[in-house]
């Protein structure tokens, strides 16, 4: 099973909302998903972004991938700057 990190769509028509999932690859976008880790609201300005960056930081340990625009947004949320050296 290949476990993804990937926005799931929500919200009206013109006006999106997604919620970041762990899902399943072989899952539909909208569909079935492990875990919550997440939201993006792109209607604001600057868009909005919460996330449970411990949840992440497990679901990443365990082999799940991002998705390129997931990872985008970690990278601009600051996830991936927290260095790990000793």
């Amino acid at each position: 099973m290949a476990v993804k990190i990937r926005l799931a769509r929500h919200g009206a028509k013109k006006k999106p909302y997604y919620r970041i999932v762990v899902a399943d690859g072989e899952s539909p976008r909208d569909g079935r998903y492990l875990e919550k880790v997440g939201t993006y609201d792109p209607l604001f300005d600057p868009a909005k972004v919460t996330l449970k960056s411990e949840r992440i930081k497990y679901w990443i340990d365990q082999g799940a991938k991002p998705s390129d625009t997931v990872r985008s947004l970690l990278k601009k949320e600051g996830f991936f700057a927290v260095s790990t050296q000793p």
